[in-house]
């Protein structure tokens, strides 16, 4: 699978700590082998998100996305509780 990085997701993965970082690295190596690993808790967004998807980073942090076809998916942003609004 191909992961395609939005410039918003870059600005913001950027903006983020090493330690973040780092745990974002790792969740995308298991995202990569398996986009549903219960570790992840990958979940569907409804209302304004409807049509994305969002995986955990650690407690505070997520990732969302979306599926762009069985080979491709778009990370667009990262952050906090905050990406959802």
């Amino acid at each position: 699978m191909k992961i395609i990085y939005s410039p918003e997701f870059l600005r913001r993965y950027n903006g983020l700590p090493k330690q973040v970082k780092e745990k974002a690295e790792k969740r995308e190596e298991i995202f990569l082998s398996n986009p549903f690993d219960r570790r992840l808790k990958t979940h569907k967004l409804s209302g304004e998100l409807n049509g994305f998807w969002v995986f955990s980073v650690d407690f505070k942090y997520r990732i969302i996305f979306k599926f762009e076809d069985s080979n491709k998916v778009r990370f667009y942003t990262i952050g906090g509780h905050s990406i959802y609004f």
